[in-house]
């Protein structure tokens, strides 16, 4: 099939070079890598991401998280009021 496509200037060149190198014709070097990443992206070789969690120890007695939580959500509300005033 006939179709037109725009393709990126480096990747038009490495697609060229590539068939240069080879020796074969560019539609059959750009139909390989179509189709190469076309099953790239239906059949992922690569693994699920996996994170194995890790203990970071009891909570300390003299820490007040109340007031770690306060102080978060005041950061929080300055960024959140910072952007709003860059709206206007």
């Amino acid at each position: 099939m006939r179709t037109t496509l725009t393709i990126d200037d480096e990747i038009a060149k490495s697609l060229r070079d590539l068939a240069h190198r080879s020796g074969r014709p560019f539609r059959h070097v750009v139909n390989d890598a179509l189709r190469k990443g076309l099953n790239a992206l239906e059949n992922p070789d690569g693994k699920p991401y996996r994170l194995s969690p890790a203990s970071l120890g009891d909570v300390r007695s003299n820490l007040d998280l109340d007031k770690a939580l306060r102080l978060a959500g005041e950061l929080e509300d300055a960024a959140i009021a910072v952007k709003l005033e860059l709206r206007k």
